[in-house]
C-alpha cells in the first residue's frame, strides 16, 4: 500500500502533516502519484489539479478540516464528491457535518501531535529573555491567521479575531498595563489594528520556526482560543501538550481534551485546566496515534481491493 498527499505547499499546517506522514510512514509513502494506491487530499482546494484520470482510477480519501456554511462552496464539494472514496474529519463535530452533505464513509481521526516538536520546557524566565518578553507581565498568546486576504483588513470571522480582541480589552480594564499580548502565524493585521486602537501591548512573531513556536507557548501565562467555528485549531493539542493554559470557545477539538470548565463561549467564564488537557492529549502524541492512521488506510485499501476481487 503507498499513499500520495496532497497539500496546499502553504507553509502551514497541512503542509506539516504531510512531511511528518512522509517521514515517519515512509514504508507506506510515495511522491509519484502515479504508483500510488490511495491519493490523500489533505487541503479542499488544490484537489482539481490532479489529473480527474488519477482520481478515477485511485482510492481517494479526503480530509475535512471544518465547514463554514457561509463561506463553504457546496459545488465544488460535489464536483470533488464524485471522485472520493473515503472521508476523514479532523473532529467529531467536522465528521458530523460532513455527513449531512455525503454519502461516502466518513471516519473522525484526530491528527496527532508531534512530541518531538512540541513539548514543556524549563526556565521560562530565560526563554522570556531571549525574546525581549517582559517577565513581569502577563502574556496573553494567539498564533493562528485570522485577517481576510483579500484586503489585508477584515477579520476571517469563523477565527474569531473580534472575540478576541473583545476579550482582551476586558483583560485590560482588569489588570491594565500588566497585560501584553503574544501572536504569531500570519496576517494578523486585524488583531495588530484593535490592540493599538486599545492601547494594548503586543509582541509580533511572524511564521516564525516550530521551535522558536514551541518557545513561545512556553512563554505565555494563557493562550485564547475565540473561533466560532474549528476543525481544530492544532493550537488545542499543542497548548495541552506543552501545558500551556488554554481556554477556548465551544469549538472543534475543545471537547476532545479540555476539561469543561476551560470552554466558553463567554471567554471570561472560561478556567484553563493543564493536568486535564495534558492527560487527555497523551493519547494523540505521535508514537501512540499515528499507527491509527495506518489502520485507517490499511482497513480501506483492504476493503476496496477485497471488493475488486470479488
Amino acid at each position: 500500500m503507498k499513499i500520495y498527499v496532497n497539500a496546499p505547499n502553504e507553509n502551514w499546517i497541512l503542509d506539516r502533516y504531510k512531511t511528518e506522514w512522509n517521514t515517519y510512514n515512509s514504508e507506506y509513502s510515495t511522491t509519484d502519484i502515479a504508483s500510488a494506491d490511495i491519493i490523500w487530499l489533505l487541503d479542499s482546494y488544490t484537489w482539481d489539479r490532479i489529473d480527474p484520470f488519477l482520481l478515477k482510477n485511485k482510492i481517494v480519501v479526503s480530509t475535512i478540516t471544518h465547514i463554514a456554511p457561509e463561506k463553504f462552496d457546496y459545488d465544488a464539494f460535489k464536483r470533488k464528491d464524485q471522485f472520493v472514496n473515503y472521508y476523514h474529519a479532523m473532529c467529531n463535530r467536522s465528521g458530523d457535518d460532513a455527513r449531512k452533505i455525503t454519502n461516502k464513509p466518513v471516519t473522525s481521526l484526530q491528527f496527532w501531535v508531534n512530541q518531538n516538536i512540541w513539548k514543556e520546557l524549563p526556565e521560562t524566565n530565560n526563554l522570556r529573555k531571549t525574546y525581549d518578553l517582559p517577565e513581569n507581565k502577563v502574556l496573553v498568546g494567539s498564533f493562528q491567521r485570522d485577517t481576510e486576504g483579500s484586503d489585508l483588513k477584515s477579520p476571517k470571522l469563523v477565527k474569531g479575531p473580534d472575540l478576541f480582541c473583545d476579550y482582551m480589552e476586558i483583560m485590560k480594564d482588569s489588570i491594565g498595563e500588566n497585560l501584553e499580548v503574544v501572536l504569531a502565524g500570519w496576517r494578523r493585521q486585524y488583531v495588530m489594528n484593535r490592540l493599538d486602537s486599545a492601547g494594548i501591548k503586543y509582541h509580533y512573531f511572524e511564521m516564525c520556526d516550530f521551535e522558536t513556536l514551541n518557545k513561545l507557548y512556553n512563554c505565555i501565562d494563557l493562550y485564547v482560543v475565540s473561533s466560532r467555528i474549528e476543525g481544530g485549531p492544532q493550537a488545542v493539542p499543542e497548548c495541552a501538550i506543552t501545558r500551556t493554559p488554554i481556554i477556548s470557545t465551544d469549538v472543534g477539538l475543545a471537547p476532545e481534551i479540555l476539561a469543561p470548565e476551560s470552554i466558553d463561549n463567554n471567554l471570561s467564564l472560561a478556567i484553563p485546566n493543564l493536568d486535564y488537557a495534558y492527560e487527555k492529549v497523551r493519547q494523540y502524541s505521535m508514537e501512540n496515534h499515528l499507527d491509527k492512521f495506518v489502520d485507517f488506510f490499511k482497513s480501506i485499501y483492504n476493503e476496496i481491493t477485497f471488493s475488486e476481487i470479488q
